[in-house]
């Protein structure tokens, strides 16, 4: 009973959980994604249709934890629980992918950091780079396998460590912050007109989601909860919490530097604003928070990854070699395939030209997937009145948190375009193998009519990115 009590986690490491998972490699990169995208009016729209609907997903994993206290995997088991198991398969799988494409991510942009003074690291995807990366990423590897426990505590402390320099940017740049400038560059430059600034808003969307994503850190950790309203409490809490620091870093800089140099700053872009304003040490002091603050997120997000990856096995959605543990109660199998995927990204990216966005993009795009799926739950949970007492207690604001989810992030996974939709599916059609292989280990049927039909629309999409790919009509 002693050992079981030690593995629970508290309401501050969930919530560290949820932080360390957000605050990564995307907050570093802002300035230049959006003053390459819009100026602050598109920005603060933005923010306000991303922390909107991203508020409205937080407060439907907080209702989730409450309401099904049972379902303890968190994003993908929920799908599975209300649109079947392919569905649930579909979730846990693109969530699991784009954690990893994710962790590539921010590998690209540890090593494009060191590149500025590096130059054989170039952007983050030289051999060189590939090579120091694959030294950190397997040291990190055998750290995590020597338990949960411990590499849990350690991202509490790296949370800690890498909020720092983000507190020291945003204060130089208030303390710098021209209004005249600020306002220049309000309306995005040019004439205004709301054709245009919704396309601005538009091009940051993805980015948005990346910056986001690990909101669900408590859901998917709820099994190791002391007490199961913590995951809620943590999950929302986390949440606001990043949301003020990513505003903040966002509008700033318009205060700083005009626009066009804004968009020109080379990645992680919070380096170069910061330089702009106290000269050089600007550049190393948030260089180094970025790497503290990119392993940090890298340790966190292996542990969610192999988490639902073992999580996905115990509902009898991937093969049950998944869901083997080793002494220290660490998910060893889950995690070794996870990181070698990681490493097989890692290879790829010498061959992108621009690794670093399609990772975060590919990312975004491949976790909206279960996202929509829970938000989808959680409507239907209300349509139908599951659990919900028969005088509508609570009814109404659950529809209220559930609706906006569901089309928001409808919303989102559209307006990343086709191109990500079928790279997606490039990834999720032969991923099914996995689904198919948990299926006979069960003797279960394989597919209902409509998953068959849903097989046919990733195998299609499947098609047309290889053929786009092969033809030149998508790029990498």
């Amino acid at each position: 009973m002693a050992d079981a009590d030690a593995q629970k986690f508290s309401r501050l490491t969930l919530t560290a959980m949820v932080v360390g998972s957000m605050v990564g490699a995307g907050i570093f990169s802002l300035p230049a994604r959006f003053g390459a995208a819009t100026g602050p009016f598109g920005a603060i729209v933005a923010w306000i249709i991303a922390g909107g609907g991203m508020l409205m997903l937080a407060f439907v994993f907080q209702s989730l934890a409450v309401r099904k206290p049972e379902i303890d995997a968190g994003i993908f088991a929920y799908a599975k629980e209300g649109f079947g198991n392919y569905l649930g398969f579909a979730a846990a799988f693109g969530f699991w992918i784009g954690t990893c494409l994710g962790n590539t991510t921010y590998f690209v942009l540890i090593k494009s950091t060191l590149g500025a003074f590096f130059p054989i690291f170039g952007d983050g995807n030289t051999p060189q780079a590939v090579i120091v990366s694959s030294i950190v990423l397997w040291s990190f590897h055998f750290m995590i396998l020597r338990g949960i426990k411990e590499a849990a505590f350690i991202n509490k402390v790296v949370t800690v460590a890498k909020i720092l320099p983000i507190f020291v940017f945003i204060a130089f740049m208030a303390f710098a912050f021209d209004y005249d400038l600020f306002a220049s560059s309000f309306w995005g430059g040019g004439d205004y007109s709301s054709a245009q600034v919704f396309d601005q808003v538009r091009s940051t969307m993805l980015v948005t989601v990346f910056v986001f994503i690990g909101i669900e850190g408590a859901s998917v950790y709820s099994r190791y909860a002391k007490r199961r309203e913590d995951v809620g409490w943590a999950t929302v809490m986390g949440f606001v919490g990043v949301l003020c620091l990513l505003v903040l870093v966002t509008l700033l800089p318009y205060g700083v530097l005009e626009r066009p140099a804004l968009a020109e700053l080379r990645q992680p872009s919070m380096a170069g604003a910061l330089q702009a304003v106290v000269g050089d040490w600007g550049l190393k002091f948030v260089s180094a928070g970025l790497i503290v603050s990119v392993l940090g997120a890298f340790l966190a997000w292996s542990l969610l990854a192999a988490e639902v990856l073992y999580s996905a096995a115990k509902y009898g959605l991937v093969p049950k070699v998944f869901a083997h543990e080793n002494k220290h109660q660490v998910p060893s199998a889950a995690l070794w395939i996870t990181n070698i995927l990681v490493q097989l990204f890692l290879i790829v990216s010498i061959f992108s030209q621009y690794a670093f966005d399609l990772s975060l993009e590919m990312t975004s795009a491949l976790t909206l997937i279960p996202y929509t799926l829970v938000a989808g739950y959680a409507l239907k949970l209300v349509l139908t009145r599951e659990t919900y007492h028969p005088d509508g207690q609570g009814w109404g604001t659950d529809m209220t948190w559930a609706l906006i989810a569901t089309v928001y992030t409808i919303f989102m996974l559209l307006s990343g375009g086709l191109k990500h939709l079928v790279l997606a599916c490039i990834l999720l059609a032969p991923g099914t193998i996995l689904f198919v292989l948990s299926r006979r280990e069960q003797k279960q049927r394989l597919f209902g009519a409509w998953e068959l039909a849903l097989l046919g629309v990733f195998v299609a999409g499947a098609a047309a990115g290889v053929y786009g790919l092969a033809t030149g009509m998508i790029t990498i």
